[in-house]
Parts: structure tokens; sequence; C-alpha cells
């Protein structure tokens, strides 16, 4: 969904989120706090940046007007998912390699932060999956928020497992999965771990939810697309397996014997901060070099 700047508020508080294997995050904090003294805005951040920035008061969720995320996809799911529940805008920075959900480079930093606070951005807004581990009777074990996947997958050992998959409040049989794993990813987790599993790149304006299996042993189960107001359903077909949730790539729980894998649409949404030129497509083009040599062939002009 697209947001004009415009409609909304001023920014009068920006929490800040970090990861501290990135050496130049420093230096980006620094850039950052320089940047924003001409908005006189309060700059808050999360206690394990208060070493480089020890001024500066604590970030909570739910109490910034906006989250800056210094570092890569993961920096940004993490941020996301901390302040989800209160609809805050996330600007990501990009410190790392690929930066798929990160809007601008620390570099860009200053001009991004000019078009913001003069309303020159966009909100692409992300909705989110629930994830739930029930226990034999139904109950709710634990719940996460995931902007990219949840994945039932076999930890340790390089083993198959057999999961029964079911959709709908009917619980129709989609099929036994014999495979490494499941993911049940959003369109914004299309470009991520389903990916790499062979699942197609949706564009993130698509209500749906993709399972993938991970390695499946039969070459005929392919990847779904399921439609967004369904839920999934996941159970081991024998319950003496223990088998791992992980949440984007982080957050997680054992499934022990017995218990299932719930999914479906969490009530969250997460509006990610977006400038000129910053579709979908251009983003593809960009980070996955769709095109590449037809664009370097544009930009050379006619031969001969």
């Amino acid at each position: 969904m697209r947001v004009e700047g415009s409609e909304r508020p001023p920014f009068a508080s920006i929490g800040v989120i970090g990861q501290s294997r990135y050496g130049d995050l420093g230096d980006a904090l620094t850039l950052l706090r320089r940047a924003v003294e001409d908005y006189q805005v309060e700059l808050l951040v999360e206690e394990r940046l208060r070493e480089l920035a020890p001024s500066l008061g604590t970030f909570e969720p739910g109490e910034v007007d906006l989250l800056v995320t210094l570092g890569g996809d993961g920096t940004l799911l993490r941020g996301a998912r901390s302040v989800a529940a209160f609809h805050t805008p996330v600007l990501g920075i990009n410190l790392g390699y690929l930066g798929f959900l990160t809007s601008v480079t620390s570099d860009e930093l200053p001009d991004a932060l000019a078009a913001l606070f003069s309303g020159r951005y966009w909100l692409d807004t992300r909705f989110t999956l629930d994830a739930q581990v029930l226990g034999r009777d139904g109950s709710v074990q634990s719940s996460f928020v995931a902007l990219n996947d949840a994945v039932l997958h076999k930890g340790g050992f390089a083993r198959v497992v057999r999961l029964v998959v079911h959709v709908g409040p009917d619980h129709q049989e989609v099929a036994a999965y014999t495979a490494d794993g499941i993911i049940l990813a959003t369109p914004t987790g299309s470009t991520a771990y389903s990916l790499g599993a062979g699942g197609p790149v949706v564009d993130p304006s698509v209500e749906c939810i993709l399972a993938t299996p991970i390695s499946p042993h039969t070459l005929g189960l392919r990847p779904l697309v399921l439609p967004l107001d369904t839920s999934i359903r996941v159970e081991p077909l024998f319950p003496t397996e223990e088998l791992i949730l992980t949440v984007d790539g982080r957050d997680g729980a054992d499934l022990h014997p017995g218990e299932s894998l719930l999914v479906r649409r969490g009530e969250p949404s997460v509006p990610l901060v977006r400038f000129a030129g910053q579709s979908f497509f251009d983003t593809l083009r960009r980070k996955l070099h769709w095109g590449l040599e037809h664009e370097e062939r544009r930009r050379a002009g006619p031969a001969g």
C-alpha cells in the first residue's frame, strides 16, 4: 500500500537499532546524529548501542515515530518485528552486502533524511504472518510475528522429515511432504529463503502466503501460492519427531512430539519507508541483477 509522506505527522522521535558486526556501525550512527541535528528530533538508541552513543536515551518500541535500522536485512527484520504491533514506519540503512529490504546506504542518508522531513517519501506497507506452535489440545504454546517467513525443519543432522499440510478452516489436506522442511513465506519473504529453495518471486502487493518445500524427495511436489485469508497447519507425520521452527532466520522454538504449527495472516503490518524510484522491480534489477546485460548495452548506446 502506498501512503504519501505528507499525510503523516512530523517525526518527533526516531529510534535506532544496529548490528554490531558491521565495522562502520559507529560511523553510520555518528552520521545519523549529525544529519538529524537540523530537524530538532529526539534520537533514541537500543541498549546494545548505548556504548557508541552514551548521551542518547534508550529506545523503547511504541515510543518513537520512526525506526531507523543500521545493518542489513536481518537487522531490519529484527527491528520491524519489535515495532510491528505499533505500525511504526521503518527506514533501513544498508551497511551489508545485499540489503534487499533496506532503502538507502549510509552515504545516501543525509539526502534521504532531507526527503523524509520534506514529505518526499512513501510507505510500502507489508503484512506479517502469525506463526503459532499448538499443543496436543490445540492450545497456543508459543507465538511469533514473521515479516519474511516461518520455517519448520529438522535441526542438527541432515535428515528428511515427513509433514502433513492442511489448509483452511475445514483442514483440507494438501499433501504429505517428504523433505528437509517447509517454508511458509510472505511475498516480502519470497526473495529470501523461499527463493533459494525454488519458490517464485512475488510482488509484495499480492496478498498471499507461499508454501515452499525444502529439497523435496518428490519432483512433483512444487511450491504453492495460497490465499492470504486461509490458515495453514503443518503436523509431523510421525509424532515422535522433534522439529525446529525458525522465524525470519532468528527467533524460534522447538516443536515437540504431538505439537503442530499454525500459520495465518498476522494483525501487525510494517510500513517501510521508500523514496522516488524505489519500486519493487527497480530493487529486483539492482539487487538481483535482472536484465543487467541489457541495461549495460542500453547505456553503451548502439554498436558501431
